[in-house]
């Protein structure tokens, strides 16, 4: 697959604008996962890769060369839509023979190739049975299959994992990556589950409102969020709204409401400047107030403990008002914290991130359009 290339793209649909200057490479072989809420721009990024969507504005090239005008059969591309589109009147393993066949290979060994990758989705028992015969999680593996078969040097994958039971969607996402890169094909996969688009890119691009809010390597993403939309849906953040009220070379103080402070490590903002500081909630712990703390730590009341499985998700409110959310891992000293017991959330200043508070306010800047 020659490399991939959107060149401030937009799409509308009567006023709405489904993407809006939409740049970004995809390199031959890559395994890209974009990732958004509804609504952002996801289905119709895939589409007009595809062709079946033509963009109103920009470029999209393969290897350099502009396809806005290629037909979608002529771009050796093949897009796996969330409503499946199964063949009814095919069986399931003739559905994935289709494009085996279609693009000459001999019969036996078209079957086998689908066999096999109906093996991978766990559906070989199921293989000469109709799509009617099929639940939705069942027809949707069987259109994973069908794309995987196909041999196109593009796969876009549009949530192909979203109608599957949470453990089946765990360990098919990984067979799903290895078999891709094993192929050579290169991948564009939809997503709004960022644990799943964090395991398996090879890069991460988040949409928000038809835009790009960050790309690059999931540990880039994770962890140098480019804005504060982009820290809460990568990842679950806690935001604080304050003033700089300190600053030198190390970093600086921010005065947050009824003059609680927060030491954090960046030292670029003015003083007397509005900010929003971010910290994730896995970078927090919470312990008994202690004045020997040898970390930062604020401090506050439990306001709620839910157990989550594997962690517990710890609700902190501050003592100026503020709520922070750390996750303590079972087993870790602080998991059997109670409602209305005293503590202090601990952080480290070099696990802080600092923004520049948003003209419209930080509830505006969460929100997913």
């Amino acid at each position: 697959m020659p490399t991939l290339r959107l060149i401030e793209v937009s799409k509308r649909f009567g006023r709405v604008k489904a993407l809006d200057g939409v740049t970004f490479e995809v390199k031959d072989g890559e395994y890209l996962c974009v990732l958004g809420p509804t609504g952002s721009g996801k289905t119709t990024l895939l589409r007009l890769v595809a062709g079946i969507l033509k963009p109103d504005e920009g470029e999209i090239s393969f290897n350099g060369k502009p396809v806005n005008e290629v037909a979608a059969e002529d771009r050796n591309a093949v897009y796996v839509p969330q409503s499946y589109a199964l063949f009814p009147h095919m069986s399931v393993v003739e559905n994935v023979m289709y494009g085996p066949l279609a693009r000459g290979v001999p019969r036996n060994t078209a079957r086998d190739t689908a066999m096999r990758l109906l093996r991978m989705v766990r559906l070989d028992k199921r293989a000469d049975a109709l799509p009617k015969e099929l639940s939705g999680g069942m027809q949707q593996r069987v259109a994973l299959a069908r794309g995987l078969a196909s041999g196109a040097d593009l796969l876009l994958l549009d949530e192909p994992l979203g109608a599957l039971d949470a453990r089946l969607r765990i360990e098919l996402r990984w067979e799903l990556r290895s078999r891709v890169k094993g192929s050579g094909a290169t991948v564009i996969h939809v997503t709004h589950d960022q644990e799943e688009a964090m395991s398996v890119g090879d890069r991460v691009l988040a949409l928000r409102g038809g835009k790009v809010q960050q790309h690059g390597t999931p540990y880039h993403v994770y962890a140098s969020p480019g804005n504060i939309f982009a820290a809460n849906f990568i990842g679950g953040s806690n935001f604080l709204e304050g003033v700089v009220a300190q600053r030198n070379r190390e970093g600086s103080t921010i005065r947050l409401r009824k003059g609680l402070e927060i030491a954090v490590s960046d030292p670029s903002h003015e003083l007397d400047e509005s900010v929003i500081v971010a910290i994730r909630e896995e970078k927090t712990s919470v312990q008994p107030p202690s004045p020997q703390s040898r970390l930062p730590s604020l401090p506050g009341e439990v306001s709620e403990v839910r157990f989550l499985g594997s962690f517990v998700r710890c609700e902190v409110t501050l003592d100026n008002g503020d709520r922070v959310v750390t996750k303590i891992p079972i087993g870790r000293p602080g998991h059997q914290l109670t409602r209305g017991e005293r503590v202090s959330v601990v952080y480290d200043p070099r696990n802080t991130l600092v923004y520049e508070h948003p003209p419209l306010g930080l509830r505006r800047e969460l929100e997913a359009y």
